[in-house]
């Protein structure tokens, strides 16, 4: 994956990639949960963190892409706020179990501890520890 595929992957996973017909778009990891569907896609995650491995040198320079640093905060904002805040929409709607809620929640945490690393420059053995260590 190159940098600008990796942008373009996080672009896709937040939904503010252009191309909104795409089905990268709406399977996405936020694509996927408007309409949710009951079924997590952990495959995005995935992407995510693939992504995020890939734009480590980018992220970890004085200026970074506006474009990845919107993506990073569109996927850890919105996927909080639509599933695991209980007012959100699938809480609120009953949409979604407590274990999914409980997951997409770990899930949020490693993209935004791996994005926190990245950006202070802490490396990228810190930044995808937790996720390295669980998917082992």
């Amino acid at each position: 994956m190159t940098t600008e595929e990796a942008i373009e992957e996080l672009m896709y996973q937040c939904g503010a990639h252009t191309n909104v017909e795409s089905e990268r778009w709406q399977n996405g990891f936020l694509g996927h949960l408007r309409p949710f569907r009951g079924k997590l896609r952990e495959e995005n995650y995935h992407l995510i963190m693939q992504a995020l491995r890939v734009l480590a040198p980018e992220m970890e320079k004085d200026f970074v892409d506006r474009r990845i640093i919107s993506s990073i905060m569109g996927i850890t904002h919105l996927g909080r706020m639509w599933a695991v805040h209980p007012e959100g929409m699938l809480q609120s709607n009953k949409l979604i179990s407590k274990e999914q809620v409980t997951q997409i929640d770990n899930w949020l945490m490693d993209i935004s501890y791996a994005a926190y690393c990245l950006l202070d420059g802490a490396g990228t053995k810190e930044a995808f520890w937790d996720y390295d260590n669980d998917t082992k």
